[in-house]
């Protein structure tokens, strides 16, 4: 029998393939076995819309982490998108190839600095700004969101600088060959022509955000309690799961797996949205 190369390298890459996404399915399972049975007993209502924390007395109302990290993210997307979009619009617009070429990789760069460093950097430089500056105990949301900012920024520059990239340059042409200026030209046609690859970006970094524990861990506070300011002191769903699951046991332990749950749905949708964004732009050349 001929050995064929070809055809084995196809089975073994397949089967790679297949185990990776046996881990997750098993990752998925396990989380839903542990969780879904709190929240059918609990009941829905109660554990997203409770104010009640409280599980040596039986109540797992998770709305304050809930709003927490609502408010976290949404401040980090704040910080980060225009940021991040403005950035790779410049890298791909207005510098030369040579220099974005440099640049590009050395923000990707960011995303390898482990969370811990960015939490450290939070608690020593940050917090006592804020504390200083604007009051409060300068570990909040405040703190938490500028931190988030600042982790998703490789991810949205570095896909948006890639959709930006992927515009044919006929594009540029037409319209500079029209009389428009390199501004109006970034702003009215490369920007719109890559939006669904810069909103995909947007929303991988979104799901990035919701999904950080050790640097919200450090920078956020960790009080339980409903935001009214971004100077107040949260904690958010990770943070609850990673703080309190090293003790938790019985119904408190169920309650921290239906709290994984609720944060994998979220990360799903928001990953199948970015997806079927850049699949709407690959469709669209």
């Amino acid at each position: 029998m001929k050995f064929n190369a070809e055809r084995t390298v196809q089975r073994i890459l397949l089967a790679i393939a297949f185990s990776a996404l046996s881990a997750l399915l098993l990752i998925a399972l396990f989380i839903f076995n542990e969780g879904l049975p709190f929240i059918f007993r609990y009941g829905l209502k109660n554990f997203l819309f409770s104010s009640d924390w409280l599980p040596r007395e039986g109540k797992f109302g998770i709305l304050p982490m809930v709003e927490a990290t609502l408010w976290v993210t949404l401040g980090a997307m704040a910080i980060g998108a225009p940021l991040g979009i403005s950035v790779a619009v410049f890298l791909t617009e207005f510098v030369p190839r040579s220099v974005m070429k440099i640049v590009k990789p050395m923000i990707e760069l960011l995303a390898a600095i482990p969370s811990v460093v960015y939490g450290f950097l939070g608690v020593m430089v940050l917090a006592p700004i804020i504390r200083d500056h604007l009051g409060g105990p300068g570990l909040s949301v405040l703190a938490g969101s500028v931190i988030l900012g600042i982790m998703i920024l490789p991810t949205v520059i570095s896909i948006s600088t890639d959709a930006i990239l992927a515009v044919p340059q006929s594009y540029r042409e037409g319209s500079l060959a029209l009389g428009a200026t390199t501004w109006q030209t970034t702003r009215m046609v490369t920007v719109k022509a890559a939006k669904s690859g810069i909103i995909a970006s947007v929303i991988l970094a979104m799901g990035r955000a919701i999904g950080e524990t050790m640097a919200v861990i450090m920078v956020a506070g960790n009080t339980v309690r409903s935001p009214h300011s971004p100077l107040d002191s949260v904690r958010t769903l990770t943070a609850n799961i990673a703080l309190e699951m090293s003790y938790a046991t019985g119904l408190h332990r169920q309650a921290l797996f239906a709290t994984g749950v609720i944060l994998f749905l979220v990360i799903v949708c928001l990953n199948s949205v970015a997806m079927i964004a850049v699949r709407r732009r690959m469709g669209s050349r």
